[in-house]
């Protein structure tokens, strides 16, 4: 039996990243920039007004300025004759004359010889005229040219995963596509003779296919670009005709149903006619009978997942999501794992770790993590889907236990957040 390590070593090691590609920056959201992103301008490109007000020169409203007005704010009625309005956008310059000054809105450009602005709040309208209130400092409510960004700055870097605020700096450089790594392209097939789709109805003996609905969520959440094949036959030429076309336009290829018993082997002799696949026992459970390979001309991970959803969901979210996330060129591909107390004895299986499923919780006095698992309490089964619905985390128990006690600490991993 091989343990979780040696079969996580052997699938990660199998990991490929897409070629980068250019998209438009609008597309590029959530994606791994590839390439270093230079600003060739300044940001912003011109002194502009950071709130709306006056326009000033700061001199000529500081208290030992014109007057040596003294004090907090100019003294008696010192008045600045309005000569004009910038609207953001405007083209046309205005030079400011001493003791004049100019109505600004966020954004526009300063006019010549203006070193501040002077907030809407701290002047007093009066008539073509205001009348200072408060005074101002050179710089004050204003953006300098290149205060964000100077040419040759790096604007995004290679490796960020683009988010709001780098699109945001893409487009303020004047980007309109980026460089990214792309996300991996996956395909997942179901395969049982007594599969039926959901728009269907099952008969005596048939079940509907669980597994290629939930395991294409799962991809999607993982980052992957998925395919739904859906059942394929187990008939075997039909078959590798459905295996052979998704190596073609896959990175990544998910089989589930018949990872044991006799109709394995009508999968695995389809399948070792496209590439090398084995099928073992892993030492987890659920899920210890998996398989993995290389398949199709361009050696394309492939794997075999149990029939069983909960097995299926268990064994992507340690074999296979992690194979993903290292696509995508994430530095932790794996979930992230916190400590936490038991509220309930938990029992697992002998010489397995175990992926329990359990609910997480914090004491809001202590800020300690509590975990009650849904999956693995004495005389529960580990395959009810209804309760891996309910899970935001997985209990992770070492081989080597059987038997945990309420109150005793255990390795909880993160699963996606609901809510």
């Amino acid at each position: 039996m091989r343990s979780v390590e040696e079969q996580l070593a052997l699938v990660t090691a199998a990991a490929v990243a897409p070629r980068p590609v250019r998209v438009a920056i609008s597309e590029a959201q959530g994606l791994l920039c590839a390439e270093e992103v230079v600003a060739e301008r300044p940001l912003p490109s011109f002194d502009q007004a950071a709130i709306d007000g006056y326009a000033v020169r700061s001199v000529d409203v500081r208290p030992d300025g014109p007057g040596d007005r003294g004090g907090d704010a100019p003294d008696g009625p010192v008045a600045l004759p309005l000569v004009g309005q910038i609207t953001a956008g405007s083209r046309q310059p205005i030079r400011l004359q001493p003791g004049q000054t100019v109505r600004v809105d966020t954004g526009a450009p300063l006019p010549t010889l203006a070193d501040a602005v002077l907030p809407v709040g701290w002047a007093a309208p009066d008539g073509r005229q205001i009348v200072p209130t408060r005074t101002v400092r050179t710089g004050d409510y204003v953006r300098r040219i290149g205060d964000d960004v100077q040419p040759g700055d790096v604007a995004v870097r290679a490796g960020s995963i683009i988010g709001p605020a780098q699109v945001g700096l893409l487009a303020s450089v004047g980007r309109a596509k980026v460089l990214v790594h792309p996300k991996p392209r996956m395909s997942v097939i179901s395969v049982g003779d007594e599969l039926v789709d959901v728009d269907g109805r099952p008969g005596t003996g048939q079940v509907y296919d669980v597994n290629s609905y939930a395991l294409t969520a799962a991809g999607r959440d993982a980052g992957a670009d998925v395919h739904r094949v859906g059942i394929a036959s187990t008939e075997p030429s039909r078959l590798r005709e459905v295996l052979e076309g998704q190596l073609v336009r896959s990175e990544l290829v998910v089989v589930s149903g018949a990872a044991g018993g006799e109709a394995t082997t009508r999968i695995r002799q389809v399948m070792a006619e496209l590439g090398q696949i084995e099928v073992n026992r892993v030492a987890m459970h659920p899920g210890s009978v998996q398989g993995f390979g290389r398949l199709g001309r361009d050696e394309v991970p492939t794997f075999l997942l149990p029939s069983n959803p909960v097995s299926a969901l268990v064994v992507f979210e340690i074999m296979v999501r992690p194979l993903i996330r290292i696509a995508l060129g994430k530095r932790q591909p794996m979930r992230r794992t916190v400590r936490a107390r038991t509220v309930a004895p938990i029992s697992s299986v002998e010489g397995r770790r175990g992926y329990l499923r359990g609910q997480l919780m914090r004491d809001t006095d202590t800020g300690e993590y509590l975990v009650r698992a849904l999956g693995g309490a004495q005389g529960s089964s580990t395959h009810l889907l209804a309760s891996l619905a309910e899970a935001n985390c997985l209990v992770v128990i070492d081989p080597g236990v059987t038997a945990v006690r309420a109150g005793d600490e255990v390795d909880v991993m993160f699963l996606a957040q609901r809510g």
